[in-house]
């Protein structure tokens, strides 16, 4: 057996990708209805929902994020647990010119920018004391995909 951390195989991903779905829409239901007192963690990280417009549908689109406090700012990574491709929220994000970001019963509007090159040398070893399991997606993503860090800076 090998240490290695290797990347999800194709049937690994499409059922990581429904849990996916089907649990964070759960989860920002819960999270929604109890003002962010219930399910407003997952495996010991912070949950906020992001709330965003689909960017082909127009359609209200909600997912629940792990999210480091910084200052001011959220910051949040497009890393769907370590999979292969970015995930659809982070296109509609991307796509939007503003986003709200619910955290416990705060809500508030953000407009995103990724981090550069020196604010991620600081941001990921924050990320990754909040939330360890983010080394093993960076591990599983190598040479596959970087996993953008998202700066949300309030309007």
């Amino acid at each position: 057996m090998t240490d290695t951390i290797q990347p999800f195989t194709p049937k690994q991903e499409k059922i990581g990708s429904w849990i996916i779905n089907k649990v964070g829409r759960w989860q920002t239901t819960v999270y929604e209805l109890t003002g962010g007192r219930l399910w407003n963690t997952f495996l010991g990280g912070p949950v906020a929902i992001l709330t965003t417009v689909g960017r082909k549908t127009g359609a209200v689109r909600k997912v629940p994020l792990l999210f480091l406090k910084h200052g001011d700012n959220v910051v949040m990574t497009a890393s769907k647990g370590g999979m292969s491709k970015l995930p659809i929220w982070y296109h509609n994000v991307v796509a939007a010119s503003t986003v709200d970001i619910q955290v416990r019963t705060e809500k508030k509007t953000y407009r995103m920018r990724e981090a550069n090159v020196e604010e991620e040398a600081t941001l990921w070893p924050l990320l990754e004391a909040m939330y360890p399991d983010y080394k093993d997606y960076r591990a599983r993503t190598e040479g596959v995909r970087t996993i953008p860090v998202l700066i949300f800076e309030p309007v």
